[in-house]
């Protein structure tokens, strides 16, 4: 499976529409990290041969819902995977919570777990992308992003000078709402997830932020499958990859 897997994200990076004058980086699971593209480890390849920035999932999936949201589960073997990460060429991370509900104390316990865990990337010279995802279907979406801003920029003002971050949030139901978290000095990036949003409905969204850029996975895939001919393939996905990337520049 895991094969089958490693070839429809092997057909997506070698597509000619896929390279570094749109796509800035690309997240790799453990496993694609492990595994070569044309006879490269997959994060040399992406940077060698799309100069496109790699990073690597490293989350260990979800804790049970707690206070509307869920923490990400113990990951003792995280130092290991950040070393390998980097004698495998990869320049940064990821990894996902959920807020479900504007619960002032599960937005605390992800933002301060997110944190804790980012600084110990940051020991290893790689750069973390922070993601505390809400719930897009939240009857209480803007409140907990109200809730957030403010504790991303409280755990950011409190880094050391060696410490920087990326940011991977929800589209916002107020336009820049995370103007603060764009301009914070120990930002680097912040990037918007489509979250089950359709592609068409993102990039409306996207459109809207200013400063913001793109980090669809479910929105970038829409539409693709191992059954098309490489033209229909290639077609979709630069399609896709443009419409992202006009939203952006908007």
């Amino acid at each position: 499976m895991f094969t089958k897997v490693h070839d429809m994200r092997t057909r997506i990076i070698t597509s000619p529409f896929f390279g570094g004058d749109r796509v800035l980086g690309a997240i790799l699971f453990e496993n694609t990290m492990d595994r070569e593209i044309e006879g490269k480890g997959s994060a040399t390849f992406l940077w060698e041969n799309k100069q496109i920035i790699p990073f690597l999932k490293v989350d260990k999936g979800l804790a049970p819902l707690e206070n509307g949201a869920q923490v990400m589960k113990p990951n003792p073997g995280l130092d290991d995977l950040c070393k390998r990460g980097r004698e495998k060429g990869i320049f940064g991370t990821k990894m996902r919570s959920v807020i479900s509900m504007g619960n002032a104390e599960g937005v605390q316990a992800v933002v301060d777990q997110q944190f804790a865990v980012g600084k110990q990337i940051c020991s290893h010279g790689l750069v973390p992308i922070i993601e505390p995802e809400i719930d897009i279907n939240s009857p209480e979406k803007a409140e907990a992003e109200v809730l957030l801003k403010a504790a991303l920029i409280k755990a950011m003002d409190a880094l050391n000078e060696e410490e920087f971050i990326m940011l991977k949030l929800t589209l916002p139901e107020v336009d820049n709402f995370y103007k603060e978290c764009i301009e914070h000095k120990k930002c680097v990036r912040v990037v918007a997830l489509s979250g089950g949003y359709s592609r068409v409905v993102a990039n409306e969204r996207l459109a809207k932020q200013n400063g913001m850029v793109a980090s669809f996975s479910r929105g970038l895939c829409e539409g693709l499958n191992q059954h098309q001919t490489k033209e229909e393939f290639d077609g979709m996905l630069n399609d896709s990859v443009q419409s992202i990337y006009d939203a952006r520049k908007t």
